[in-house]
């Protein structure tokens, strides 16, 4: 492009990629029945995790409003608590429930994502819809209509993660929650294409954040409310973009400027496939373990083998983990764990533990349990080494493997036995011990946070697909309020 070129202020067309989300917001129509049948699932899984963190003080404490007394009495409902705030605090509020302990759904490609991370945005904003429908006569806002809306994130979030590295520049993955969270608020809130256009664009200008605080060194819980500022500041450009704040058509194009010069090698992004439901159809459910995804076989290892290990513990003598090159880049740490954040990201820690207690839970990665000195012996045991094999199946699309293998070696150079296994409990492959799993997540997690009446409403409710799917969303939502 010549100098002239760069100085010219003649606005183009807007980039096709985000003219591409825009048609597929506003025109696509999901005739799917798998995508929604786990797109119900994922609500469910969703809520139990909010549910759940509610047990954490730590994430307590992001909770309510941005400034104490800034609520909105008649706005969206947090989960779990009375709080009733403006959309945007909201999303901000439910997109840190969703996420704090690491248990919500997870999409593993070239980059790394959970999309019902989203879910903070679109439960915010349809919940608000829906009150604010009530209160003026008019139409609320659905069940079925979050979990479109929630479909259609995940598949703009999960496809931009399949071929598009964004570790590999070093930021995170919450860039894309930010962007499938702002087409399908803007959407909802009303908007067409021009809106989510300029919406999008306006995302794309925040660039992205540095993903360090998932690494050692620095490994820490902003990644618990990382996703939450994401939905937070999606819902803001949706309200701005459908108040007709105007949008950067070459957002991502422009020469020095956009996007793709300044934080991503000046490459475009590339997509395999048009828009679907292909990522919620074959989305990865986290129902036993709250740990990074890449380690969840590896877990599931440690938990066969515990049984032949704990009672020997004093005769371990090597622990040999093999597993994926995209796990050695992410959790495989040695040396001090600093914070419950650290731990739930270091593969060696999600193996001690159950290979000691057979078992792993959020509680397993606080100050009490990590201070017990076996767990750090049997880490420094460790010797962990990637799987070629484990690799190239995790690459390959038509297995989306996560396989790790655990052996554990005695002093006497007898061994507990190899346990390999490729297929997480919640790969779309095991779903039928998966959903089970995931369901008893639901229950056990809403009965300890909620009455037993509003939990009985809830098992009623949702076990009923079509009464449940024709509700209001604010009906539902106000069955998980305090």
């Amino acid at each position: 492009m010549s100098q002239q070129d760069i100085r010219s202020a003649q606005r183009p067309e807007p980039d096709q990629a985000m003219v591409d989300i825009a048609n597929y917001v506003t025109d696509y129509y999901i005739g799917s029945s798998e995508a929604y049948t786990t797109a119900r699932y994922m609500l469910l899984d969703s809520l139990a995790c909010a549910m759940l963190a509610m047990r954490h003080p730590e994430c307590v404490k992001h909770l309510g409003p941005i400034v104490p007394g800034a609520g909105l009495p008649g706005g969206a409902r947090v989960p779990g608590t009375s709080f009733e705030l403006d959309p945007v605090q909201a999303a901000y509020n439910i997109g840190v429930q969703v996420r704090w302990l690491d248990f919500n759904d997870t999409w593993l490609e070239a980059e790394w994502a959970h999309p019902s991370d989203n879910l903070g945005a679109i439960l915010a904003v349809a919940d608000y819809l829906s009150r604010k429908a009530e209160r003026e006569h008019g139409k609320p806002v659905t069940v079925r209509d979050v979990l479109t809306a929630a479909i259609k994130a995940h598949e703009i979030q999960g496809s931009y993660a399949q071929l598009n590295s964004f570790n590999r520049v070093g930021l995170d993955h919450v860039l894309l929650v930010r962007l499938a969270s702002t087409a399908v608020a803007t959407h909802l809130l009303g908007g067409g294409k021009e809106e989510i256009i300029s919406a999008v664009s306006n995302s794309w200008a925040d660039g992205g954040a540095l993903r360090t605080y998932r690494h050692a060194p620095n490994a820490g819980p902003r990644k618990g409310w990382a996703a939450g500022d994401a939905c937070r500041r999606a819902v803001t450009h949706a309200l701005n973009a459908v108040k007709g704040v105007v949008g950067y058509p070459s957002v991502l194009t422009a020469k020095t400027w956009g996007f793709y010069d300044v934080l991503f090698g000046g490459k475009p992004f590339e997509f395999d496939r048009p828009f679907g439901s292909h990522v919620m159809e074959n989305v990865l459910f986290k129902t036993s373990h709250p740990a990074e995804f890449h380690g969840q076989t590896a877990v599931e290892c440690a938990m066969q083998l515990h049984p032949r290990v704990a009672g020997k513990l004093d005769q371990v003598d090597r622990i040999v983990v093999e597993t994926q090159e995209a796990a050695l880049r992410i959790i495989d740490k040695t040396g001090p764990l600093a914070n419950p954040a650290d731990r739930d990201h270091c593969l060696q820690y999600m193996v001690a533990v159950p290979l000691l207690f057979g078992r792993l839970g959020a509680e397993d990665y606080s100050d009490a349990v990590a201070a017990d000195p076996r767990i750090d012996a049997l880490r420094a045991r460790m010797q962990v080494r990637e799987n070629p094999a484990f690799t190239r199946d995790y690459a390959d699309p038509e297995k989306r493997s996560v396989g790790n293998s655990v052996e554990v070696f005695f002093k006497d150079g007898t061994s507990a036995g190899k346990v390999s296994i490729d297929l997480p409990i919640g790969h779309r492959e095991r779903r039928g011990e998966g959903i089970p799993a995931l369901l008893q997540k639901f229950e056990s997690a809403a009965r300890g946070q909620l009455p037993g009446r509003k939990v009985e409403q809830i098992l009623a409710l949702t076990g009923d697909t079509s009464r449940f799917e024709a509700t209001p969303i604010h009906r539902f939502v106000d069955l998980f309020t305090l």
